[in-house]
């Protein structure tokens, strides 16, 4: 396997640790993460002053010397498909698309194919990122199988490291909407007892909990209070449904972004999502509260109501700010028209 070698020396006052110095120093042209950085000192790849490292937290002085040889990214495993695909916005460092729903993101066991990573591979061709040292689409974030909507995804090195970075600090902008049972309202007492909900200013219900994949059923995530990793989600009401009102349609936004967290939280507030099979979106309305064909559209609603309406993000090698809007699918609008 071909390599490039990159030299370059160690600044002043370096951090105490070599990976932790190196991914301080690094060129930014480069685009090597901490973590790949990480992989290639174990691989032998790194040396200073000349010296192969392989201890990621040996000291280095400023003024080394270091070497780094980076491997050419190798062709993927996973196989380019024809799929169309609903292009956003496009340059040569990202793609925004609008998944629909019954689309996996990525391909897995149990979805070898038919994937929005194949679809990519088609459309983009040998304009991929190489981070990890497989040429492929950048996936940076993701979102359920039967959710539709917005994701962005790198095709340079650059863009993946500065897109991951924007979604480790939470500053990307995601706004969802979901159609829920019940509706979220500060007056109601029952609300008040559930742990880990609060209301805002605006009647704006925040959750706040930590989520962790679930003992027994690894298919399904958990609420939890201790251990786990932090979630907190954000909704308001749009709109109400029926008379009196049993559904309602929220406007969800993520202040972290967590497997299913939507979906966990909004179950977690009694409110969950119609449709959603994983976390019980299956409930008896109040007889009279829809008219018969209302209630058969909610009934027969065959995934979960949701769906990411609104990303933004800074570009990350523009530094453009950037916003994209995507409109509810036709399964989710006919079933608001339905509910009236």
């Amino acid at each position: 396997m071909s390599s490039n070698r990159l030299s370059f020396v160690i600044g002043a006052a370096p951090p105490s640790r070599l990976d932790k110095a190196i991914a301080r120093d690094v060129p930014e042209g480069a685009a090597l993460s901490r973590t790949r950085l990480a992989r290639l000192i174990a691989d032998g790849a790194v040396s200073v002053d000349g010296v192969v490292a392989t201890d990621p937290k040996a000291k280095v002085q400023t003024g080394a010397v270091i070497e780094v040889a980076v491997a050419e990214a190798e062709e993927s495993h996973i196989l380019p498909e024809d799929i169309p695909l609903d292009v956003v916005f496009e340059d040569a460092d990202l793609i925004v698309v609008n998944k629909p729903a019954d689309m996996v993101v990525h391909p897995a066991p149990g979805s070898p194919s038919g994937t929005l990573v194949n679809a990519l591979m088609h459309h983009c061709g040998d304009d991929l990122s190489g981070v990890g040292g497989m040429k492929r689409p950048g996936i940076v974030h993701r979102i359920d199988k039967d959710t539709s909507g917005l994701l962005v995804v790198a095709k340079s090195d650059v863009a993946h490291h500065g897109l991951a970075a924007q979604f480790a600090a939470h500053t990307v902008e995601r706004y969802y909407r979901a159609l829920v049972y019940g509706v979220p309202d500060a007056n109601d007492p029952r609300l008040r007892g559930v742990k880990g909900t609060n209301f805002e200013p605006g009647n704006v219900l925040k959750l706040t909990t930590q989520l962790a994949r679930h003992k027994t059923d690894r298919q399904r995530q958990a609420v939890l209070f201790h251990g786990g990793r932090h979630a907190v989600t954000r909704a308001r009401v749009v709109a109400r449904y029926g008379t009196p009102a049993v559904l309602a349609q929220v406007e969800c936004w993520l202040e972290t972004g967590r497997t299913h967290q939507i979906r966990v939280h909004m179950a977690h507030a009694g409110h969950g999502l119609v449709g959603d099979p994983t976390y019980g979106g299956r409930r008896k309305l109040a007889r009279g509260a829809l008219s018969d064909a209302a209630a058969a559209a909610v009934a027969g609603f065959d995934r979960q109501a949701l769906h990411a309406a609104v990303l933004g993000f800074q570009h990350p090698v523009t530094g453009e700010n950037m916003r994209f809007e995507a409109p509810l699918p036709a399964d989710f609008e006919t079933l608001l028209a339905v509910l009236g």
